[in-house]
């Protein structure tokens, strides 16, 4: 008898009202799972059992949830010995968006296959609207982007409009035919014609990255998530693509992309011992939003990389003319809800002679016909009752959310500066930010420049009138407060207290001074810093810390400053006097 964690619980059999609970093993799941059903029929409750059941057995698991619903009550389940192994994923959390770039560090002999399932992902979206120059292009993009250091999505309409940016992007590009493509063919194309070519996947393409919900995901150049990590260390990734908050497109593209990732990550575990692997459960609901054709590829070799698929849709004729032949070549446990006339016909030849079409398109909610791998070998089909949904909740979802926005997320402020600066466009934050900084530099000039000539130190404080003191007392404490608040600098040395002379390298440089005398004498050469304009200049004799000192041209402009002031108290004492004299 294996152990309980060995097997995942998900139904009971009904056969003469004998309810007896079994599951699937371990290793039986590597051959895939395949769940079809009406709507309402229960496949979102038997998704969730499976995927509680990997959780509290301490394997490593992906739901991808188009609804939202089944995401949102799976993390509110999360036992406390597993809060810090999630990795919750929800593109409508706008403020905290994670990093997530398709094209990141793609080794060269996986290029082909991220290609093909970005446009194939494209193609199924805009399926009506496709074209092969469409695609051709696309592709070319695509390519020619994964070759470039630090590339995202968002250079896909740049590189062809930007010819600064594709050139640089051309120069790094390896493969001698996309790189051929770029420089013989695409250069030569006449205006007119360019026009045509590009503008519908500039409005494609456009149309996701124009969204700043999904911009701030696939624009970010560094990905706050690695797959392979996750898959090596058993981590619970759970995406809430809800269709209804982010959008069916959206919710597709995101999907898509993340199944094409995890693709790669279980490719890239061909160097590590097979049965050093561990296994990988990918749940995805709604499975249709994100077969692409490259889906076809996943089933028929994930099981080799320890990644086991269970797949969960409503009708067969959303599959398409090439998945569908790869889904029912290649999984090995089918469950069948209830299902419509035409999807019976079909799936009655995989329950024949136990169930016919009768059977089939009248299973009440909740029961199930299955055909279930045992050891390698699928048994009869028979049916079952599938198990009630989950009750043990825990309180979880606030931990859950924080602990992944701490490790997987930035503030969207971040994200959208860095987006910006990529793109070459000033934001409102930035511009912002530059006018707030140029405030403080005006306030710092204030703090070292003004202050320091209306609050004179030494013997020339008592000169100045006492509203003029104020005044720069008034000013000074103001733009220091401001300056310590926002950009934390030191605060400004005291006027009272004489500040001590700046001297840079400080040295006795001996100058030969030729007198009327014939006789050579040695000058003294210090180089300071002027306390007005703070511009370095020469001096020839050594600096009193008690003094303030100027360069020539300040020094002029204070004796000039000075001596007006001298000249109105002068004035002022004349006048008193006449007026008394009169």
């Amino acid at each position: 008898m294996p152990e309980l964690n060995e097997v995942a619980l998900f139904a009971a059999t009904n056969y003469r009202n004998e309810q007896k609970r079994f599951g699937i093993k371990q290793d039986d799941r590597r051959r895939h799972m395949y769940i079809i059903g009406k709507t309402g029929m229960g496949k979102s409750v038997l998704l969730e059992n499976l995927v509680y059941a990997d959780i509290i057995a301490g394997h490593g698991v992906c739901y991808i949830d188009p609804h939202g619903d089944t995401a949102e009550k799976l993390i509110d389940c999360i036992p406390s010995n597993r809060i810090n192994d999630v990795v919750y994923i929800n593109p409508a959390d706008m403020e905290y968006p994670v990093a997530f770039n398709v094209l990141e560090k793609v080794q060269p002999r996986y290029r082909h296959l991220v290609a093909s399932g970005l446009v194939g992902v494209f193609k199924k979206i805009w399926a009506e609207s496709w074209g092969p120059r469409l695609e051709y292009l696309l592709r070319n993009a695509i390519l020619a982007l994964l070759d470039y250091p630090e590339s995202t999505l968002l250079g896909v309409n740049r590189m062809l409009v930007d010819n600064d940016y594709r050139k640089k992007v051309v120069a790094k590009v390896q493969d001698p035919v996309v790189k051929a493509f770029w420089v013989d063919e695409f250069s030569k194309y006449n205006q007119a014609f360019l026009v045509e070519a590009i503008a519908p996947i500039q409005n494609k393409v456009g149309q996701f990255l124009s969204t700043s919900l999904i911009r701030n995901i696939v624009g970010q150049v560094n990905s706050s998530i690695n797959l392979r990590e996750l898959m090596d260390q058993k981590k619970i990734v759970i995406l809430n693509l809800s269709k209804g908050r982010i959008g069916e497109d959206a919710s597709s593209l995101l999907g898509a992309m993340i199944i094409t990732k995890i693709q790669l990550a279980a490719m890239s575990r061909v160097e590590i011992p097979e049965d050093e692997r561990n296994d990988f459960y990918l749940y995805v609901d709604e499975f249709q939003n994100f077969a692409t054709e490259s889906f076809a590829n996943i089933l028929s070799e994930a099981r080799k990389y320890r990644l086991c698929l269970t797949i969960a849709h409503q009708y067969i004729e959303q599959l398409g003319e090439v998945v569908k032949p790869a889904v029912f070549g290649n999984v090995g446990t089918i469950i069948c809800f209830r299902v419509g006339a035409e999807d019976a016909e079909f799936l009655e030849k995989e329950f024949i002679p136990t169930f016919i079409i009768d059977d089939l398109v009248n299973l009440p909610k909740y029961n199930i016909y299955l055909k279930l791998m045992i050891d390698g070998v699928a048994s009869e089909p028979f049916s079952a009752t599938t198990l009630p949904p989950i009750t043990r909740v825990t309180g979880s979802t606030e931990k859950v959310i924080r602990v992944s926005r701490e490790r997987y997320s930035q503030s969207v402020d971040e994200v959208e500066d860095k987006i910006a600066r990529w793109s070459g466009v000033e934001t409102e934050a930035m511009v912002e930010k530059i006018e707030r900084d140029l405030i403080i530099k005006q306030l710092q000039t204030i703090v070292d420049r003004k202050v320091d000539f209306l609050m004179p130190i030494g013997s020339l404080a008592a000169e100045v009138p006492a509203d003029a003191v104020v005044l720069a007392g008034t000013i000074k404490t103001a733009a220091t407060s401001v300056i310590s608040e926002d950009v934390k600098t030191t605060p400004v040395v005291n006027p009272e207290v004489p500040k001590p002379v700046i001297v840079e390298a400080p040295r006795k440089k001996r100058e030969e001074k030729v007198e009327e005398s014939g006789e050579k004498k040695d000058e003294i050469v210090n180089i300071v810093v002027c306390d007005r304009c703070k511009q370095k200049t020469r001096i020839n004799f050594n600096p009193n810390p008690n003094k303030p000192l100027f360069c020539k041209e300040c020094l002029k402009e204070f004796r000039r400053e000075q001596a007006l002031l001298e000249n109105n108290k002068t004035g002022g004492s004349s006048s008193s006097s006449g007026g008394r004299k009169g």
